[in-house]
């Protein structure tokens, strides 16, 4: 991707997700061509416009307007997770790849249609996490699978912040991660999330047996309509998985323990990596992962260099993740322990 000829050509579909403000400036560092962006709300397409001096041309204010205009090699979604399904309908006909921010739905019965919508056009419909970018979370999964510290017996998960209105994050943005329709949930879909993506990889794409999970509202009157907090518990057949979510973190927290029978792994952010044996502990040092980003993953997807499987990003790993995700919101909801189906 040195040259422009082999830069990626995507089409944009929504403003409202902050997370696109790092795909602008990847657009303006020159890493990628952006065909159209479809938005329909004014006053956010001129914020963005002013923001990264962006031409009237690239505008468009829905994706069918947009597609009828341009052929991108693939889509990205920023839109609420709810319309993810939207974008799938649109372009799968068109034979567009495409690419959302996590999770990939906020129910089965969407994801389920996604996947059909992808099998049906032959497109790759993939789910971009900021943790899939993570050397660290590489290099633990590297070490498992080479018998590091044994067979897998726990793994645990934190992830969060202080809260999305807290750290600052657009109105357009916390209007629909606030509603419990357009985003599922509050933390426990948000942040959740990615302990279910990250567990689904370790246990080689299997869906845990059972899921039990607790929801707090500690701050009612900040968000009125979904949790703040979450804990979910998953059951492997030999393994337990714990996931604990939040908007109530004193800072912003992304770690991941994996428990082995020998000793356990640590990853504590993006780059600091810990093993413990018994009678020692040491910094890992991490190397560098293939890919580093979600657009020279894309794009190796794209020529055919690498398949997703059940890799962090594929649609195999991401079915499991919303069934885990539905199965965490009627536990906390019922009080009751949901035994998963397959899939």
């Amino acid at each position: 991707m040195s040259t422009a000829q082999q830069l990626l050509n995507v089409g944009v579909a929504g403003l409202s997700h902050d997370h696109v403000h790092l795909l602008m400036h990847q657009f303006k560092e020159g890493k990628v061509r952006i065909a159209g962006i479809a938005e329909a709300d004014t006053l956010l397409v001129a914020r963005y416009k002013r923001s990264y001096h962006l031409p009237d041309s690239l505008f468009y204010p829905s994706l069918n307007a947009m597609l009828a205009k341009v052929h991108p090699d693939a889509v990205l979604g920023y839109n609420p997770v709810a319309e993810h399904i939207l974008v799938v309908e649109a372009c799968a006909p068109k034979g567009i790849p495409v690419m959302v921010e996590k999770p990939l739905a906020t129910t089965v019965a969407q994801a389920t249609r996604i996947a059909a919508l992808a099998e049906k056009y032959h497109i790759p419909v993939l789910t971009n996490y900021e943790t899939t970018w993570y050397s660290t979370n590489q290099y633990v999964y590297d070490l498992v699978k080479k018998d590091a510290v044994g067979p897998v017996r726990k793994m645990i998960v934190h992830d969060g912040h202080e809260g999305p209105i807290e750290i600052g994050c657009s109105k357009d943005f916390t209007n629909w991660l606030t509603d419990p329709l357009k985003n599922g949930g509050g933390a426990i879909v948000d942040f959740g999330c990615y302990g279910a993506n990250l567990m689904t990889w370790l246990m080689d794409g299997k869906a845990p047996i059972a899921v039990t999970a607790v929801a707090r509202h500690i701050k009612p009157s900040v968000y009125p309509k979904v949790d703040d907090d979450a804990t979910i518990l998953l059951e492997y057949p030999d393994a337990t998985g714990i996931i604990e979510a939040s908007w109530n973190w004193p800072f912003s927290i992304k770690d991941w323990e994996v428990f082995g029978k020998s000793g356990y792994l640590h990853a504590l952010n993006a780059n600091q990596l810990q093993q413990r044996k018994r009678d020692s502990t040491q910094v890992l040092t991490v190397p560098v992962p293939a890919y580093t980003d979600n657009l020279t993953y894309l794009a190796a997807v794209l020529n055919g260099t690498i398949k997703p499987g059940n890799d962090l990003s594929s649609l195999n790993n991401n079915l499991i993740v919303v069934k885990i995700l539905e199965a965490a919101r009627k536990s906390a909801k019922e009080g009751k322990r949901q035994v998963i189906s397959s899939l």
